[in-house]
């Protein structure tokens, strides 16, 4: 696996040529688990310093290296090679946010609660991703990070995307429908994650909302400011507690379905 290292620079055992055929492997080996780090949930959270990213990068790095054939360094220092590391690249990107897609169901969920019950203006800076977001979207989008976590779904992506070496090594040919078919079911399994997440709380408020408008309708004479915003807060907050119990169990089912749709794409880039 290893080119053969022999003494030749004045240090013993190492050989110029060696050396810089050995680095020249590393960083290919680097490429995918680097961009998958970069793009996939957790991994690529703003609370995570980019330093140790990188470093973990280069830890994956080095663990491919003693587990997977790379290619020559002859080959690698060719021209081939960038096709080899653009190819490596859309690899871990794609399988990062194949993952990334599936879990912002979470985030879409929180945001049509939000705007549903009022509450669209209650945005903060979300840690994660650095931007601005609803409170709600903030709270789900962490019960499914800490739930992946717990499950061990970090360490399951990751061992995917290990056996992905053995379906399409560094420098062997894939198949890009696999990754465009991934994408699609990524973003239509999203949508409807989001909805049946949001659907039993969005339903009760739409009934809420009809209730204000016909009280509004039969007593004009009230403010509706006065009542109804704070009894769709109310309603809010007690279906958020009625709910909570079956929130873990659903979002363990997202998270599976995620990770049968990585695997899925993975078993099928060797169709190339």
């Amino acid at each position: 696996m290893f080119p053969e290292i022999t003494a030749g620079t004045g240090i013993p055992g190492i050989e110029l040529a060696a050396l810089s055929g050995l680095l020249l492997q590393f960083i290919f080996a680097t490429l995918r688990m680097g961009a998958f780090v970069v793009s996939a949930p957790l991994f690529s959270a703003r609370f995570i310093p980019l330093q140790v990213r990188i470093i973990f990068s280069v830890f994956l790095g080095i663990a491919v290296m003693g587990i997977v054939p790379m290619p020559a360094p002859e080959r690698l220092s060719q021209l081939d090679a960038i096709t080899i590391a653009i190819t490596e690249l859309v690899i871990g990107l794609c399988a990062g946010l194949v993952l990334q897609i599936l879990f912002a169901a979470a985030t879409m969920a929180g945001d049509w609660i939000s705007n549903t019950a009022g509450l669209g203006f209650a945005a903060q800076v979300d840690p994660a991703t650095g931007g601005q977001s609803p409170v709600i979207s903030q709270m789900f989008g962490l019960f499914l990070l800490m739930i992946f976590v717990t499950e061990d779904g970090h360490l399951l992506a990751l061992e995917m995307l290990l056996k992905s070496y053995s379906v399409a090594p560094v420098g062997g040919a894939i198949d890009p429908q696999s990754l465009l078919t991934a994408g699609i079911n990524a973003v239509g399994t999203m949508f409807v994650f989001a909805a049946q997440l949001m659907l039993p709380i969005v339903s009760v408020l739409l009934v809420v909302n009809v209730v204000i408008g016909v009280i509004t309708r039969s007593a004009p004479q009230m403010n509706l400011f006065s009542f109804g915003f704070p009894l769709t807060v109310s309603a809010t907050l007690l279906l958020l507690f009625a709910t909570a119990p079956s929130l873990g169990g659903a979002l363990y089912e997202k998270i599976d379905a995620s990770l049968d749709l990585l695997g899925v794409m993975v078993g099928g880039l060797g169709g190339g």
